[in-house]
């Protein structure tokens, strides 16, 4: 048989397919190798932050435990910190004068055995603000690993495939290339041959070569990775990195908990739940896996993590595994301000249907739901028009800010109560559990099992304890931040103390002589002249600071006076604002054009309205215009920036007025919140809000008119003809209503 291809051309075809062989090795290996980079890079950064607390340890440490070193002759040898210890080796610290070779052992030991003190405590921050030379090596390489993995998996899928028919065609068509075999081969052999180079050209030029091509073009952009383009994915999908992080080397992020606070025979019930993400459009941290886990394993659950851990996503996750082993009809009750942004999550999110039921036409939207599955949206108020068929069975039923019906009485809470009999899973969400008195954490449960809460009606004295914690377990989950988003950049709070100038002094004095609580509040936002205001000129510092430095910033105060005055201010570097007035879906879409303006924007909103419901990371300075009554409303403001997704240091200033009711205010929460982290850190429920009640105001006011009194000289008689003191309770209340509202 006369051979029907060229020799040459069969040899430049075993090469080509020996060559794709060995480069799929080399990008199925890569993925191991980058992990080890990673293991590398991040020791070192480790490494650093340890030398970096070390280099604050003087030397003098080394006779903490009266070790008589000459420490005098260490320093003038240039040894200052316990850092230059670590670094040094025996024979240089025992070549300083006085210094024995037993002595620098012993030296040497003490050092080494405080570094691996701090080594126990140390974890993994990564910031696009600090971007070390180390931490840069460890982004780069996780940057690389990502995108490696995908390519890896697919080239072991090709090896896996392939690899033994192209060696055995290689194995056949050798035979060409050696003439006198090729002569006194027989047909059979020679057939061989000329089928394993038709085969080999047909997989050069078909699919497996054009899939190993486009791998290999992938492998060698994700070898040219460097560290610009690393910190740009950074930036954008941190999840993905700190995820591997956490996989390759556990307990660098500073979280190695790997049962979550869980008693340990659930943990292990919780771990072997099954999960199903087929569907869902994102990539969950581990710890929002465990709550997934944990709410299909447990079926009726109150998840209380802290703002910015991901509840919402948690709560899709569990959507979509049910709908992966068959669930069909899922729904959830939500707050009005927020119904547009679930719908977008779960939109973004997974591929579940999503059907509004709010407002006009919502009967049709409920029927449409009903007939085809998918997940309802609705709010608190909707639920009274919530009528389903008697035969009726929802899957899952979500409720989030589940506060909302701690009442029994209201009529919301009855509403819902009725959707909850057809539910066979009900996840109810809140952030603020801890807040409400334990009474009000009890009627919850209550609604999702009945017999934990008759269990631990009896033990709300014991909240402290352990066996308290033990008891709710089954039905109560909650994670802190810090916990378990260890490695979130800082979040940098100042106090940025403004002095008044004599006619916002003279403004000032009115309202507090006239008792008007609103006007006192507005300390310095009420000049005459928005231009004169020592607040507003700070606001402008920071906010040209900022812009500097490739940051956007959100501005947040209680007042709308406050927020057109700072709208005015600014003028078109503001986005339109955001109050009570702007629909839910309006504010959503001032958010997106927020995300999408370039560093330096800015976006300002009512305290109450912009500072719930809404994700805003792509700010990373946020500005309260004053300080508010309650902790948790700052702390849920700061949220919005300050949670998962966040890679920038978030910095937090509070403008405030010297010798005005903001010191007064400020002073009062600190003690107000100090006793409430005390009770707060060791119990599952907090006994009492933190807020200021009439009375303290009142006194506040009371002390103001003292303190103004004594520094101006006024009398009594001036302070009588405003009012005098009787009606200041009376003045505060209506506001405390509204605040309440």
């Amino acid at each position: 048989m006369a051979k029907l291809f060229d020799t040459a051309d069969a040899e430049r075809l075993i090469q080509e397919h020996r060559m794709m062989l060995e480069e799929l090795d080399e990008i199925a290996q890569y993925e191991d190798n980058v992990q080890i980079d990673i293991e590398k890079a991040a020791n070192l950064v480790v490494t650093r932050n340890v030398l970096d607390v070390l280099r604050d340890i003087p030397v003098e440490e080394i006779n903490r435990e009266k070790g008589g070193f000459r420490v005098k002759a260490l320093r003038d040898h240039g040894f200052r910190s316990i850092a230059d210890i670590v670094a040094a080796n025996v024979y240089s610290i025992s070549s300083v004068h006085g210094i024995s070779e037993d002595a620098a052992y012993s030296i040497k030991r003490i050092a080494n055995n405080m570094a691996d003190k701090v080594r126990e405590g140390a974890k993994i921050k990564l910031s696009v603000d600090n971007k070390t030379r180390e931490s840069t090596a460890l982004v780069t390489a996780l940057s690389k690993y990502v995108y490696a993995r995908e390519t890896t998996k697919e080239c072991r899928g090709l090896i896996t495939e392939n690899r033994r028919q192209i060696e055995y065609a290689i194995e056949d068509l050798l035979l060409s290339q050696k003439r006198l075999k090729w002569i006194f081969a027989s047909s059979a052999k020679k057939q061989k041959a000329v089928d394993a180079y038709k085969f080999l050209d047909s997989y050069r030029n078909g699919n497996y070569g054009q899939r190993v091509r486009e791998q290999r073009t992938i492998f060698e952009n994700t070898k040219r990775i460097n560290g610009i383009d690393a910190w740009k994915e950074f930036s954008e999908h941190s999840v993905s990195f700190f995820n591997a992080l956490e996989n390759i080397v556990p307990g660098t992020l500073g979280n190695d908990d790997s049962i979550y606070g869980l008693p340990e025979e659930l943990a292990r019930e919780v771990q072997e739940e099954c999960f199903f993400p087929d569907g869902l459009m994102c990539e969950l941290r581990r710890y929002q896996e465990w709550g997934v886990k944990y709410a299909l394993h447990q079926k009726r659950v109150l998840l209380g993590d802290e703002m910015g851990l991901g509840k919402t996503v948690q709560a899709i996750a569990t959507m979509v595994s049910l709908k992966n082993t068959g669930a069909s009809h899922f729904a959830v009750v939500c707050p009005a301000s927020v119904v547009t942004n679930w719908c977008r999550e779960i939109r973004k999110m997974s591929r579940l249907q999503v059907v509004k039921i709010h407002g006009a036409g919502r009967k049709e939207a409920l029927n449409s739901w009903i007939s085809a599955g998918g997940v309802a949206v609705t709010t608190f108020e909707t639920t009274a028009h919530f009528n389903l068929p008697e035969s009726f069975e929802l899957s899952l039923l979500v409720v989030d800010e589940a506060h909302y019906i701690k009442n029994s009485e209201a009529r919301r809470t009855m509403n819902v109560k009725k959707i909850c009999e057809r539910a066979e899973r009900m996840l109810f969400m809140t952030g603020t559990a801890l807040e409400n008195k334990p009474e009000e954490m009890v009627a919850l449960i209550h609604i999702l099992r009945p017999d934990i809460a008759l269990r631990i009606q009896h033990m709300l004295a014991l909240t402290a304890a352990p066996q308290f914690r033990e008891a709710v377990a089954p039905v109560y989950y909650r994670r802190k931040r810090e916990d378990v988003l260890t490695e979130l950049p800082e979040l940098i709070e100042s106090e940025e103390w403004c002095t008044l100038g004599q006619a916002e002094k003279d403004i000032y004095e009115q309202a507090v002589f006239g008792k008007n609580f609103a006007e006192i509040r507005r300390v310095s936002w009420n000049a005459e002249n928005i231009k004169d205001s020592c607040k507003a000129k700070r606001l402008m510092e920071l906010i040209e600071e900022a812009e500097s430095e490739k940051r956007k910033v959100i501005i947040f105060s209680f007042f709308l006076d406050t927020i057109r005055k700072v709208v005015q201010l600014l003028g078109d570097r503001c986005m339109n604002p955001i109050n009570g007035s702007v629909s839910p879906q309006r504010r959503q879409e001032i958010i997106d054009d927020f995300d999408k303006a370039p560093a330096g924007a800015v976006l300002a909103a009512q305290i109450q309205s912009g500072g719930t419901g809404l994700n805003i990371q792509s700010a990373s300075v946020i500005i309260l215009c004053e300080p508010q009554l309650k902790p948790s409303i700052e702390n849920q403001a700061i949220s919005r920036a300050y949670r998962m997704g966040q890679t920038r240091n978030v910095l937090v200033y509070r403008l405030l007025c010297e010798n005005s009711i903001d010191e007064r205010i400020m002073d009062i929460l600190k003690d107000k919140q100090e006793k409430f982290d005390a009770f707060a850190d060791k119990s599952v429920a907090a006994a009492e809000s933190i807020k200021m009640d009439d009375h303290t105001i009142g006194n506040i006011i009371a002390e103001e008119i003292e303190r103004i009194k004594a520094e101006t000289g006024l009398t009594d008689a001036k302070v009588i003809a405003t009012g005098g003191l009787s009606n200041i309770v009376n003045a505060v209340e209506p506001i405390f209503d509204h605040i309440d509202r």
